[in-house]
């Protein structure tokens, strides 16, 4: 009699509970129809913002509006969802509403599941028509000629400091814009189709490869490190290999069919790497903006001191300085620098006519046929 009884309440304690979870269920239908809707009249809204734009020939991508945006609905968020889900949630109802604009064209260095290719994901969504090329080089010619809209390039690494061939490309194509900017935490995973013992090659990108120098060379001390173009083409070579690993993120271990053996193998905990969305279009203010130049001082005592010093007197913040050689017989180098600003604002601009007039008197002098490259990065969270 007492196991029945017992019996009995289990079925009803369990009819009960598939009542509940039925209800709820049918409250998420319920909701799911509502938010499907209103994500499509928010779509709606946003085509006819395209056909205003198209009016007065204005660009589809305006990251600051779209930064705003983001910002908005991150402030207003209580949970439980975390801000990384309600950002990625509406990049792609973002980035599906400016498709019904224009399908963008974005080029990054490929293949698939590189950090250029997630970096392009994280600032435009999949809502675009994504361009893989072999280099970096290859970004800013495909941009230049107008094959395509934009490119996402890596601009430097907190580890690694700056990505030399993108600074290249700058001296080669100063009439290209940084138009936004896109910060990518990164972490780097290994990654084979073998057991940790066999590994006998590490594969990957040259960047990737140093980030994680001191965990490779303590985890898997009997493995050659070998050079690739990029992280995605070192993990199809783990794939095809025997005893051959890569240095990756999880996204392609997911492509090439890899087992993660060891995940977030990156030497430090904040290994972040800042990229440069590239084209012609100057975009507006977010409130969060940063203003780049491109300048060469004379080869000669205090000058680079002197250019600096414009900043100082303007109280303007700099927050990257990098030297790089220029393509000159003499050895002098090119100096790029950014600062806290947008190149609009009435401080920024008085900064750059102050280094202009300062490369007059002959502290700076011409950086091929431009004495003095302005572009904008408009910060992106």
């Amino acid at each position: 009699m007492t196991k029945k009884t017992e019996g009995g309440n289990t079925a009803a304690a369990v009819a009960k509970l598939a009542n509940k979870l039925r209800d709820m269920r049918e409250k998420i239908d319920k909701l799911d129809q509502h938010i499907l809707k209103l994500v499509n009249e928010r779509a709606g809204i946003a085509a006819e913002i395209g056909r205003l734009k198209n009016d007065t020939s204005a660009e589809p991508f305006a990251p600051a509006r779209e930064e705003e945006v983001l910002e908005n609905v991150l402030e207003q968020n209580k949970g439980p969802l975390d801000p990384t889900t309600i950002r990625a949630i509406f990049r792609e109802i973002i980035s599906g509403s400016r498709s019904l604009q224009k399908v963008l064209q974005v080029a990054y260095l490929g293949p698939e599941y590189s950090f250029s290719h997630l970096a392009a994901i994280e600032r435009f969504g999949q809502s675009v028509k994504l361009v893989q090329v072999g280099s970096i080089a290859a970004v800013f010619e495909e941009v230049n000629r107008a094959h395509i809209d934009f490119g996402v390039v890596p601009l430097e690494n907190s580890t690694d400091g700056r990505v030399a061939d993108t600074l290249d490309m700058f001296l080669r194509m100063p009439q290209l814009i940084v138009c936004a900017e896109i910060r990518l935490r990164i972490h780097h995973n290994l990654m084979a189709a073998c057991d940790q013992e066999m590994i006998r090659r590490v594969y990957s990108k040259p960047q990737a490869l140093s980030q994680c120098r001191n965990w490779l060379s303590k985890n898997v001390p009997q493995a050659t490190l070998h050079q690739v173009a990029s992280t995605a083409v070192a993990a199809e070579l783990a794939q095809r290999e025997p005893g051959a690993a890569a240095v990756a993120s999880r996204q392609a271990a997911v492509r090439y069919g890899l087992r993660i053996l060891f995940a977030d193998i990156e030497d430090s905990p904040y290994n972040e790497t800042r990229f440069a969305v590239i084209g012609h279009q100057r975009c507006g203010k977010t409130g969060n903006d940063k203003t780049a130049l491109m300048f060469r001082v004379s080869h000669a005592p205090g000058k680079l001191v002197d250019a600096l010093d414009v900043f100082k007197q303007s109280k303007i913040n700099l927050t990257w300085i990098e030297s790089f050689p220029a393509k000159t017989p003499k050895p002098e180098y090119v100096f790029f620098v950014d600062f806290e600003g947008h190149i609009d604002d009435s401080k920024v601009a008085k900064t750059i006519e102050s280094l202009k007039k300062t490369r007059k008197r002959g502290t700076l002098s011409p950086t091929r046929k431009r004495g003095l490259k302005a572009f904008l990065a408009c910060a992106s969270g």
